[in-house]
């Protein structure tokens, strides 16, 4: 029986990554809404649930200290709590800014940190941080997202690097749109969601080629390929790719 634990899991991507993961498998999910969890996983056997404040490193310590003084260890932890919000970059105020990257960045990397470090112990483990193509391509109006996203993906390299020598493997899930509630906040118009159809995800999609990875040594996993590629071509041809970003694909 595999431990396996994810953040933001009442996010429509966390609840199809568990609607994927075996039965026999033990799942901690990991949210704000102790109702909402409840509501989710409450009848799903092999599954406990806790609440906790994201933006809070005290109550993100006092979880990891509370899921190994139960279990031990965790084979498998997935960051993917996160949200976005698709606005003029001079529209931001400080505290927005710094709210996104609480939930974002740091709760990714606080986790990260502890749980690793928990893992480098044990000689074994897997950290799975949910990323965004966002984070490897920045776009208009998304400056603050695309940020909180490039520092997850950074992080996450270095952090591979550091615990490849005790059998502990980081892989970034970089994501195009996905049909979830995420663009109710990130686009409350809807009209972006409308623009980009082509490239948009479904999430048994992401969750069945996330839960397929689960123990693999794997950099990266890119999705769709449409937006892999043009990541690609991004970084060959970064001028070329800056005028069709802002001039020709600027959907927001």
């Amino acid at each position: 029986m595999r431990i396996i634990a994810i953040t933001g899991a009442t996010g429509g991507i966390a609840q199809e990554i568990i609607k994927h993961v075996p039965e026999d498998d033990y799942v901690i999910a990991l949210g704000r809404d102790l109702k909402k969890l409840k509501t989710h996983y409450g009848k799903r056997s092999n599954t406990e649930y806790f609440a906790l404040d994201m933006s809070s490193d005290v109550a993100i310590a006092e979880t990891v200290e509370k899921i190994y003084a139960i279990h031990g260890r965790v084979d498998i932890f997935i960051n993917n709590a996160g949200y976005g919000d698709f606005s003029d970059f001079d529209t931001y105020t400080t505290a927005q800014i710094r709210d996104m990257f609480d939930i974002n960045t740091f709760a990714t990397m606080t986790f990260s940190r502890l749980v690793g470090q928990r893992m480098k112990e044990a000689g074994e483990g897997h950290i799975i941080n949910i990323a965004s193509i966002a984070g490897l391509i920045a776009s208009a109006k998304s400056s603050v997202y695309s940020a909180t996203k490039f520092a997850v993906i950074g992080f996450s390299n270095a952090l591979r690097l550091e615990l490849a020598d005790s059998n502990v493997f980081v892989t970034t899930v970089n994501l195009g749109p996905i049909a979830t509630k995420f663009f109710d906040k990130a686009d409350p118009s809807g009209e972006y969601l409308k623009s980009v159809w082509r490239f948009v995800l479904q999430p048994e999609y992401v969750a069945k080629r996330t839960v397929a990875i689960f123990g693999k040594n794997k950099r990266e996993l890119n999705m769709p390929w449409s937006l892999a590629a043009a990541q690609k071509a991004y970084t060959l041809f970064p001028r070329i790719a800056d005028f069709l970003a802002r001039k020709i694909f600027n959907y927001k």
